[in-house]
């Protein structure tokens, strides 16, 4: 693999893997402390017909209308979660589940009956990403990389998740404190004049932009392993919230670096000629640090505690 090869096809899709698992992993973290793992799921799936309606309108996968259209549909699941609560006596978690799965069929058959997909949007897209179709064709050696005008030609896709990344790294460095007391001790924030629930509702929000800014990355179902792997790995190496963000961080980073390599050389170092979806494999090598940290974690792994019970 030469330097141009490299520069035009792998590395937009490295960086495209690692800005979305990065993103998604910050905010995981305030969701797997405040027991919501599988809010990113959720809104994922919730967010998809919105997805494909902001694509059908405009016809195209620029973030601003598939972000309103995730936000309509967002605002739509939580009336019709409150409406089939109340008048069917359900209780919420059912509720939600009712409206989480009908919004992502709903999205699905949009996709497969509107005839987006012989555009640029179809279902496995939708549900896997592309990360492969990423591509810098402008770059032409290792000194482009800082070369601004060269820069701005990289892939839309990966613009967007740079600028959304740093709209995250902003709002966990400007709210870490309220975020912080919110995810432990919602009750002491609320005693100290913090809402609990708008600073919930702000993350919520947040975790619904980065969930669409990573819809070309990863899809909306391979997303919750970019929410939940690699804060859950850091989770399990320590107990200072600061620590466990950077570690998050490094895990999410890793996991789309190496699982990008895996994908794309892997087979074939096995001798076998077949493709693999790179976004799958940065989910499997996600989980894998997640298996590793539980077995050798040093205070919350398996071995450890295992070492314990017999002191």
């Amino acid at each position: 693999m030469d330097a141009i090869t490299f520069l035009q096809f792998d590395f937009p899709s490295i960086l495209l893997g690692s800005l979305a698992a990065l993103g998604c992993g910050l905010l995981g973290n305030f969701l797997v402390l405040r027991r919501q793992s599988l809010m990113g799921d959720a809104i994922s799936h919730v967010v998809l017909p919105g997805i494909v309606l902001g694509f059908l309108v405009t016809g195209t996968v620029d973030s601003l209308p598939m972000m309103l259209g995730a936000g309509v549909a967002a605002l739509i699941s939580v009336g019709l979660i409150e409406l089939i609560r109340r008048l069917g006596r359900v209780e919420p978690g059912a509720a939600m589940g009712v409206v989480f799965t009908s919004m992502f069929a709903a999205g699905v058959l949009l996709l497969e009956q509107s005839g987006a997909g012989g555009v640029h949007l179809d279902v496995e897209h939708a549900l896997y990403g592309n990360l492969e179709s990423a591509v810098w064709l402008e770059a032409t050696g290792f000194g482009d990389l800082l070369r601004p005008e060269i820069l701005a030609d990289l892939p839309v896709s990966v613009t967007r998740l740079a600028v959304v990344n740093l709209a995250i790294v902003a709002f966990v460095a400007l709210l870490y404190k309220e975020l912080k007391l919110v995810s432990f001790d919602p009750l002491f924030a609320d005693t100290l004049g913090i809402s609990s629930r708008l600073v919930g509702t702000l993350l919520i929000v947040m975790v619904a932009v980065a969930a669409v800014a990573a819809f070309d990355a990863v899809g909306s179902i391979l997303v919750i392993a970019m929410f939940i792997c690699p804060a859950a790995t850091a989770r399990l190496m320590t107990d200072r919230l600061g620590t466990q963000l950077w570690i998050s961080a490094g895990v999410a980073v890793a996991s789309g670096i190496l699982g990008y390599f895996a994908a794309a050389l892997g087979p074939q170092l096995l001798g076998v000629d077949m493709s693999v979806s790179a976004a799958g494999m940065i989910a499997v090598v996600a989980g894998l640090f997640q298996t590793v940290a539980m077995l050798l974690a040093p205070r919350y792994g398996v071995l450890a505690r295992r070492r314990l019970q017999r002191v």
